[in-house]
């Protein structure tokens, strides 16, 4: 069954580009979770004022 279906997806002729460069991926997924760092540092000691 494996078989049949890579060959149909090896006829059907559709490419998936991909939307932006693959090391963009890695990029915008290290911005993003730097900021999350960032915000989460900042709240690190609230739970002191109150």
């Amino acid at each position: 069954m494996l078989t049949t279906v890579l060959a149909a997806a090896e006829e059907s002729g559709v490419v998936n580009h991909l939307p932006i460069h693959p090391v963009a991926y890695g990029v915008v997924t290290f911005v993003v979770l730097t900021a999350l760092l960032v915000v989460t540092y900042a709240f690190r000691s609230v739970w002191t004022r109150h």
